[in-house]
């Protein structure tokens, strides 16, 4: 969501962005099933979680609002109540997290009369969750009415009456693996953790994880976010974990890696951006490979970026999309989640190298370009990914997150 985003507060909060799906078209749904720079747009940016600045509203409730396009009364209908509204806030989207500089651009460009609220690109999923809190009953731009946070994160807040149902017209194509039977959250796109190096920088790039205790990248390896919230970061340690003895039940070998790395100095407690990474600060930076990708792609060898997917330790993670329960624009949502999973959202996340949750079904229907999948990743190194399931996310996230001060003592900023 690279910033802090998993899409980072210091203090350690319960973090609550899988055999990685291969990339054949049969591979996805196998797989799940078993498991279970662009034109930046016009936005207006607004603190997520400060007192509302407007007279507080209450929101409609959301079981009084249709959950399908048919119940609105088809696409029209929706555009015509999305443009009373008038407005929309998304919130931890950074323009090059997914390729969402050109989401929100396209978004814009085909709905023009809604105003798009740009909040906290840099946010985490944590964050994400507390700005819903925070805003209960403020009808102005503060109140993020759409979220796109790590997987776990949708299953907990629905728990917590925070999400409201929505079913977008592209609602069978979704794997069921991957969404809420009842639509309060959906998968939307996912890549496995890399190494991101700058190699003007680090020009023997590190090839697997041991190979990141070596003495040569002393003060060169970074989290793309605070472990201890940030879903980007807890995916790198439990990658981490996969590949020095532990598993997608045992977390732990992946702190006493990070342990050992902070110990030899190897480690830097910076947040790695592109714009580190480029400066040579952040110089190896651990991210999910369509960030990282997407990264390479926008410096055009300015400076020259390498993207390695490690030999050992492949996981794969899931983001996913919902609806505030308290959004005050649930039409404007419910449009943006429309643009999300139409075949022209789906493909603008795979220029982007995230693969979308309805991959199979484009690529059944012969819809993604040629030029468009020849520049993905070879599906043999994707096929060897850990995808974890949803019930061993929740322990592994909390057991790195509140366990990261104890056993590593980095505080990452």
């Amino acid at each position: 969501m690279t910033p802090a985003n998993d899409h980072s507060s210091n203090a350690p909060l319960k973090v609550t962005r899988r055999n990685f799906l291969g990339w054949s078209v049969a591979g996805f749904s196998t797989a799940v099933l078993a498991s279970c720079t662009q034109s930046t747009p016009s936005t207006n940016s607004a603190s997520p979680a400060s007192p509302a600045a407007s007279v507080p509203a209450t929101p409609a409730s959301p079981a009084t609002l249709p959950i399908s396009l048919e119940e609105i009364g088809g696409m029209e209908a929706l555009i015509e109540r999305a443009k009373a509204e008038g407005e929309l806030s998304v919130i931890a989207l950074p323009n090059d997290w997914a390729n969402y500089g050109e989401m929100k651009a396209t978004f814009q460009q085909k709905y023009p009369f809604i105003k798009l609220n740009d909040l906290n690109p840099d946010a985490s999923s944590a964050d994400e969750i507390e700005a819903i809190r925070a805003n209960k009953g403020n009808s102005g731009p503060q109140n993020p009415d759409v979220i796109d946070v790590a997987f776990k994160f949708g299953s907990e807040a629905q728990a917590e009456g925070l999400l409201q149902p929505y079913k977008v017209a592209t609602w069978a194509t979704i794997p069921d693996a991957l969404k809420d039977p009842d639509g309060y959250w959906y998968g939307d796109y996912y890549g496995v953790m890399a190494f991101e190096v700058n190699s003007q920088v680090v020009p023997n790039p590190p090839q697997d994880w041991a190979d990141l205790l070596k003495p040569e990248y002393k003060g060169k390896v970074a989290l793309a976010g605070d472990p201890r919230k940030s879903g980007q970061a807890i995916n790198a340690v439990w990658a981490a974990a996969l590949a020095n003895g532990g598993s997608l039940d045992n977390p732990q070998p992946g702190l006493e890696f990070f342990k050992k790395l902070n110990a030899s100095g190897n480690f830097l407690p910076v947040i790695a951006k592109p714009a580190t990474i480029a400066k040579g600060e952040t110089p190896i930076a651990l991210r999910w490979d369509y960030n990282a990708l997407a990264n390479r792609d926008a410096t055009a060898g300015n400076p020259e970026i390498k993207v390695i997917l490690p030999r050992t330790g492949l996981l794969a993670g899931v983001y996913a999309q919902a609806i505030n329960a308290f959004a005050p624009r649930p039409y404007a949502a419910r449009l943006w989640m429309e643009h999300l999973y139409s075949d022209e959202g789906q493909l603008i996340w795979l220029k982007g190298y995230a693969r979308p949750v309805r991959f199979d079904d484009l690529a059944k229907r012969n819809v993604i370009p040629q030029d468009l999948l020849s520049k993905l990743p070879d599906p043999a190194i994707y096929a060897k990914a850990a995808f974890p399931t949803g019930a061993q996310i929740t322990p592994a996230n909390d057991a790195i997150t509140k366990n990261w001060d104890s056993v590593v003592g980095a505080d990452v900023k």
